[in-house]
């Protein structure tokens, strides 16, 4: 199957539990590995072969528009959240317009990983079926998750059925 060209980006976030990370910029524009997380982010799907991102944005909104105003590599467009954060769910209701009937990624600004046997995004989509699901998670075991000591949010059986 093919995989999606559009994708979205969360990054609409206060960022509360970067601070002081984040008292002067937001989450997406914290540094990581040389550069800012939003950018793992696109190039990931740039990689993957996105080529037109949505951001969604709140929290210190026009430096995130400023930034991403150098990207000439994907098309991105912005969802702007200033009057009030809608969270996950409303985030993505509001920039639905934006991609029609198509399958598209969605991705936290927060998320970096490192790529393991091949590219996670292109596994994932190897087992993208859309007459058998609405939605398909990309997930990663706890032991290789960094910055994370929580318990998880999920646990997966051994025929990849989730549960919370």
């Amino acid at each position: 199957m093919k995989s999606p060209t559009r994708a979205m980006i969360m990054a609409a976030g206060l960022g509360t539990r970067m601070r002081p990370l984040t008292n002067d910029r937001p989450k997406p524009l914290v540094v990581v590995g040389g550069k800012p997380l939003i950018d793992h982010a696109i190039d990931r799907l740039v990689a993957a072969g996105v080529t037109m991102i949505v951001v969604n944005v709140h929290y210190m909104a026009e430096m995130i528009k400023n930034h991403l105003a150098g990207r000439k590599d994907v098309d991105i467009h912005f969802s702007d959240e200033s009057d009030g954060l809608l969270g996950t769910g409303g985030g993505v209701a509001k920039a639905l317009a934006n991609f029609g009937n198509e399958s598209f990624f969605i991705h936290n600004s927060d998320t970096i990983w490192v790529e393991g046997y091949g590219a996670a995004l292109d596994r994932m989509m190897s087992r993208w079926n859309p007459d058998q699901m609405d939605a398909l998670l990309l997930m990663a075991p706890m032991v290789t998750a960094m910055g994370y000591e929580g318990t998880g949010d999920f646990m997966m059986d051994g025929e990849g059925h989730l549960s919370r």
